[in-house]
């Protein structure tokens, strides 16, 4: 009598979430990625930055904002389709961040909160990829703590006057459209309740981009300082109204929570993958590192993680396709899921061995990729004050 035993494969993408449309998104993203990214992956790293024309060619084949209403030039799709985007874009690398903040964390309070005007003149550019966004939050004195910014944009008339400066900008240098934070009422009490978020142009007089920042990890993705001095903006430019920046912001972090904790999965899962396939190559005292007791318990142990990471992501990306307010188990997955991601890069690389301390190896750009992810998207220090708020504490 013969056994068959079936193989577990932690390494399908059959997502909850996941139709057949986007499987089928997912497909034409893979082999596009496959022709116009892998190959020249490694030399992007290098340069510092992904070229702006990629993202032309990305906006030709529908995968920048694929959330955008068809008025507007978009295919009008559910959020999952941000999700198979973040995911595909993570297994490439980190440093593909930048299309994923465009398609999902900015352009969205583009579509929430601009006029019919705003909307009508930036959205089927930002689709096509004829414009690139960037949020401009963080400031060299200011991080999770938006309330506190000093960037100030006065009012002249029909115009604000933009002075102040924001660091570690994603798309800081490729971008054409800055969604830039500001104290539009430096007095206001709470200060939050002076924040305001205004669309700058890149070629507004007044704004220079400062240096390209050389990153740990995830180097591809150009993140630049920008700098104001007496920029004027059209008041036309304003996102919503005045005053209410910090509740626009506010609004949209589910979301890109949702997303940080997505990409770091995908990562893991990736190294996983790799890890697998070398220690069963790899061999030691005259056998695959595989076949050794402690192998197997660090890969079980993983593979366990990523698999309770799936369910969990899976599950509250449903209930946020259904407008559910789940701040606070977004906030659980956004810490949890990134800190296991880092975990996994350090446990990895030790099983590597002295190769995974080596360029030549993936696991060493992943090892520095993740890094920063639980200190982005709020740090996970403050993924955790927000957990224990909404318990009472």
């Amino acid at each position: 009598m013969s056994t068959t035993i079936k193989t577990f494969d932690l390494f399908k993408t059959d997502r909850a979430f996941c139709s057949p449309e986007h499987d089928m998104f997912r497909t034409s993203l893979r082999k596009f990625f496959e022709k116009e990214v892998i190959p020249y992956y490694e030399e992007w790293e290098e340069n510092g930055l992904i070229p702006r024309e990629l993202y032309k060619k990305m906006g030709e084949q529908g995968f920048l904002c694929p959330q955008v209403d068809p008025a507007y030039g978009g295919l009008g799709l559910d959020f999952g389709f941000n999700l198979v985007l973040s995911e595909e874009l993570s297994r490439v690398g980190g440093g593909t961040s930048g299309a994923n903040i465009h398609s999902s964390i900015v352009v969205p309070y583009l579509e929430t909160y601009g006029t019919e005007e705003q909307k009508k003149k930036y959205l089927p550019k930002c689709v096509s990829g004829e414009i690139l966004t960037a949020i401009a939050m963080t400031e060299p004195g200011t991080g999770s703590d938006l309330a506190s910014v000093s960037s100030t944009a006065v009012r002249d008339g029909d115009y604000y006057v933009l002075n102040g400066q924001k660091t570690f900008i994603t798309n800081g240098f490729n971008a054409e459209l800055f969604f830039v934070v500001v104290k539009t009422d430096p007095k206001a009490i709470p200060a939050h309740r002076g924040v305001s978020v205004i669309m700058v142009d890149g070629n507004t007089p007044g704004f220079s981009r400062g240096r390209k920042l050389k990153k740990l990890g995830m180097r591809a993705s150009d993140t630049a300082e920008l700098i104001f001095e007496d920029a004027r903006v059209p008041v036309s430019n304003l996102l919503g109204e005045e005053g209410k920046g910090f509740y626009i912001l506010m609004d949209k972090l589910q979301q890109e929570r949702i997303l940080a904790a997505n990409g770091a999965y995908a990562q893991a899962q990736e190294m996983l993958k790799s890890t697998i396939a070398y220690v069963q190559e790899r061999q030691a005292f005259g056998k695959p590192i595989s076949s050794f007791q402690n192998t197997k318990f660090e890969i079980a142990e993983i593979a366990t993680e990523l698999s309770l990471a799936k369910s969990f992501l899976d599950d509250l990306a449903i209930r946020h396709m259904k407008d559910e307010n789940i701040v606070t188990q977004v906030s659980m997955a956004k810490w949890w899921i990134t800190d296991m991601a880092r975990r996994t890069a350090a446990r990895c690389l030790q099983l590597f061995g002295g190769y995974g301390f080596m360029e030549e190896y993936p696991i060493a750009r992943r090892y520095r990729d993740i890094a920063v992810l639980p200190i982005a998207a709020g740090s996970n220090e403050i993924m955790k004050t927000i957990i224990a708020k909404n318990l009472g504490l």
